[in-house]
């Protein structure tokens, strides 16, 4: 009976000593991939941290997207990835909706930025839009509910657009289009810019519809998302105590006022521009 048995035992120890190597193996393997899986997860959440969110420009009236061409130099620079808007100007709650369209359309965190008539745009896209984490508002109007572009305007005293304007187009479905005259465009809008760069805006400014700059605002997203403001000193547009107003009350987070400067502050001193947005741009 014991000698019977003897082999059998033998036999179960060996096949036990035989499975040992395969089951190490396997559990080395395993190990392998549990800890390759972690660096993985760590490496894409580092990735995840360290990307930098895309910047969104929105030009304002008697502009165009060209105006931030030295403000995307130095962003691309730095490595940013930026969209320049072709802002429709046609009514604030129309040019709202594309500019918020396209910011549905960007993977990850951006930063929205508006000029002039933009920033009541900007406040009202960035509405909802939970992957706006930052608003820049450079020489633009930050209205509240109920405000309109034209009454903020007209808050404070210094504001010389009025008689620069061209006689209004009429547009075919009703409504007029306004320009600023090119041989006042400079002193109006572009004062510390370069006198031939100043008429080349001037001939490729984009025009606005008139009721867009008296139509009153829905929403201030600058209520719910961090804000900050970069304008001009000189602006002859936007009144600069206008611009500081709507600054304090947005509870900015940082707010320059550059002196000398016109209403196109992002042409004439893209650099401090620029570094305004990647403050509004980094981690917090």
């Amino acid at each position: 009976m014991s000698l019977g048995s003897t082999p059998r035992r033998l036999a179960i120890v060996s096949r036990v000593r035989a499975s040992a190597p395969k089951t190490m193996r396997r559990r080395r393997i395993e190990t392998a991939m549990i800890v390759a899986l972690a660096s993985f997860a760590t490496v894409t959440s580092t990735l995840a941290v360290n990307a930098k969110p895309t910047i969104v420009l929105v030009h304002g009236a008697f502009a165009e997207s060209s105006s931030w061409d030295g403000v995307i130099a130095d962003l691309n620079d730095d490595g940013y990835p930026v969209v320049a808007v072709a802002n429709p100007l046609r009514s604030v709650a129309g040019d709202a909706a594309y500019v918020a369209a396209v910011v549905k359309a960007i993977r990850g965190p951006v930063i929205l930025v508006g000029h002039s008539y933009a920033g009541a745009v900007i406040s009202v896209a960035a509405t909802g839009a939970a992957n706006v984490k930052g608003l820049v508002y450079v020489d633009a109007f930050a209205p509240d509910v109920g405000e309109s572009s034209l009454q903020l305007t007209g808050k404070f005293p210094g504001s010389s657009l009025g008689p620069t304007l061209g006689t209004p187009v009429n547009l075919p479905g009703g409504g007029q289009d306004l320009y600023i005259q090119p041989d006042l465009y400079r002193a109006q809008f572009a004062a510390d810019v370069p006198g031939d760069q100043a008429r080349l805006m001037a001939a490729g400014q984009r025009p606005i519809v008139q009721a867009a700059l008296s139509e009153k605002s829905t929403s201030a997203a600058w209520k719910s998302i961090p804000s900050w403001s970069i304008y001009g000193a000189a602006d002859r547009n936007i009144p600069p105590q206008t611009l500081m107003f709507m600054a304090k009350r947005a509870h900015a987070r940082k707010i320059v006022a550059i002196p000398g400067g016109s209403h196109v502050v992002m042409v004439s001193h893209p650099r401090e521009v620029t570094a305004l947005i990647e403050t509004a741009a980094s981690p917090r």
